[in-house]
């Protein structure tokens, strides 16, 4: 690390957990994540000014009026914009070290096998079902960790599936696709308390940084579910399904 960086990153470097060691670990990471909504703006803010060297931040649509609300990413200035490049170029403006590749598309297929293949970490920041589990399913593949969060109305949750490890749980395991498929609410329909996305997608940023980093006990078999209203945390253990029809044959 050069002077600036280590002037940049000094309260990091001070933590005795963390240190050098730590930090040139986080500048040589790539971090893929996918949505910079409500969820992936926190998230992308947080790994960028932590220091990650390189994010790649995909995301499809673009910024709406009704976003401001919660998604800090964007600015009034940025409506009308690819969330991915506005995302990138406020992403630049905090930390100009970090290399952000914006991808304005929604990952499928032989595009995110790709994408989940190039990276250290993957963030799901989405908001539906369906991505969730294609994102899964690529993590899978190529036994990639990933840091998985959900906000809607006032309840939030957030895991780790670190499918590294030959006994840890996959997405599908906890939420089987049958029955996520039946009960989809979305922010659109439903609405969403803006605090939350910021809680949720910070802890995912922190999530994905232990992962990093190989730092503390990050959130793996366990799915924190937060309900805002109460500011209450239910912890819920979980374990690999040996039958599931996406993970079992590891």
């Amino acid at each position: 690390m050069n002077d600036q960086q280590l002037l940049r990153y000094a309260r990091h470097i001070l933590l005795d957990e963390l240190g050098i060691e730590g930090q040139e670990k986080l500048l040589a990471a790539h971090a893929l994540v996918i949505g910079a909504g409500g969820l992936g703006s926190p998230a992308a803010l947080y790994l960028a000014t932590s220091g990650v060297g390189r994010i790649t931040l995909a995301d499809d649509d673009q910024v709406e009026l009704s976003n401001l609300q919660r998604q800090i990413l964007h600015t009034t200035a940025s409506l009308g914009r690819p969330k991915a490049e506005s995302g990138r170029d406020m992403l630049a403006a905090f930390n100009p070290e970090t290399r952000v590749d914006a991808r304005v598309a929604r990952l499928l297929d032989d595009a995110l096998d790709e994408a989940v293949a190039a990276a250290d970490v993957v963030l799901d920041c989405s908001d539906n079902f369906t991505t969730r589990h294609a994102i899964n399913r690529a993590c899978v593949h190529h036994r990639k960790p990933l840091v998985s969060g959900a906000a809607i109305g006032f309840d939030g949750q957030i895991s780790v599936y670190d499918l590294r490890a030959d006994d840890a749980p996959c997405y599908h395991c906890l939420f089987p696709e049958e029955a996520d498929d039946a009960d989809e609410r979305t922010c659109a329909t439903t609405g969403v308390f803006a605090p939350l996305v910021g809680i949720i997608g910070s802890m995912q940023a922190a999530e994905a940084m232990k992962v990093l980093m190989g730092l503390g006990e990050p959130l793996v078999g366990r799915l924190l579910q937060l309900d805002a209203l109460t500011m209450q945390w239910h912890t819920v253990k979980f374990r690999r399904d040996c039958a599931c029809p996406v993970c079992g044959h590891r």
